[in-house]
């Protein structure tokens, strides 16, 4: 059991991507579609779930996708923490890109394609979201969860562009820094927030999924 929250100096998210679907697998676009996890998506939360006892987190906040709010049910068991849903949390919406697979993107849209891979910060999917437009939501939901929460340790558990832009900011790098950061599923990243800054304690860790039959992926 996680037993009673731990006290912290200051707060610290443990920001977590949610486990890995068939979608991942696949590199199919996912965004705003409503994707469960896989078997091995549930193993990993089930993993990162006994890592995280120790923290003895005071709550899970996560994004209404269900392969996030899956996750993060798995994440809470051991406390019986449930989790809070937050919509700025949510996946990038990629439009039309949504369900076909990075190659056929490519394939049909090989100008815009090449500079999302290029320059992410500059291109908006047909009929989607740009990063700034999801950095602002998640930003805003970030520092309401942690005004909430002074001097404890809370879950937050989103998806990889969110992750991605969340730590860009957090290491003082605009959007266009959104390729250098990997995002693995259901990795972990620690942050600690006081007053005046937040410091990056741990990026992208997987270690809890050693042994697990398929390795985690940033997809």
């Amino acid at each position: 059991m996680i037993g009673n929250p731990g006290e912290y100096a200051m707060t610290r998210i443990l920001l977590v991507r949610h486990g890995q679907t068939e979608w991942n697998r696949h590199e199919v676009f996912r965004g705003s579609a409503d994707i469960p996890l896989n078997e091995t998506g549930l193993r990993q939360a089930g993993a990162l779930g006994r890592r995280l006892t120790g923290e003895r987190p005071s709550a899970i906040y996560c994004s209404p996708l269900s392969r996030a709010l899956v996750t993060a049910e798995v994440l809470g068991g051991p406390g019986g923490l449930h989790p809070q849903t937050v919509d700025g949390l949510t996946d990038m919406s990629y439009g039309a890109w949504e369900g076909q697979q990075h190659s056929q993107v490519k394939e049909r849209h090989p100008d815009l394609y090449a500079r999302w891979m290029a320059e992410p910060h500059l291109v908006r999917p047909p009929g989607g979201e740009m990063l700034e437009e999801v950095r602002r939501r998640a930003i805003a939901a970030l520092d309401t969860i942690a005004a909430d929460s002074p001097k404890t340790a809370v879950v937050v558990v989103s998806h990889r562009v969110v992750n991605k832009l969340l730590l860009c900011v957090a290491l003082g790098i605009g959007d266009e820094g959104f390729w250098r950061i990997r995002q693995d599923t259901c990795c972990l990243n620690i942050l600690e927030r006081d007053a005046d800054r937040t410091s990056v304690v741990l990026l992208n860790d997987t270690c809890h999924l050693s042994g697990l039959e398929q390795d985690a992926s940033d997809f």
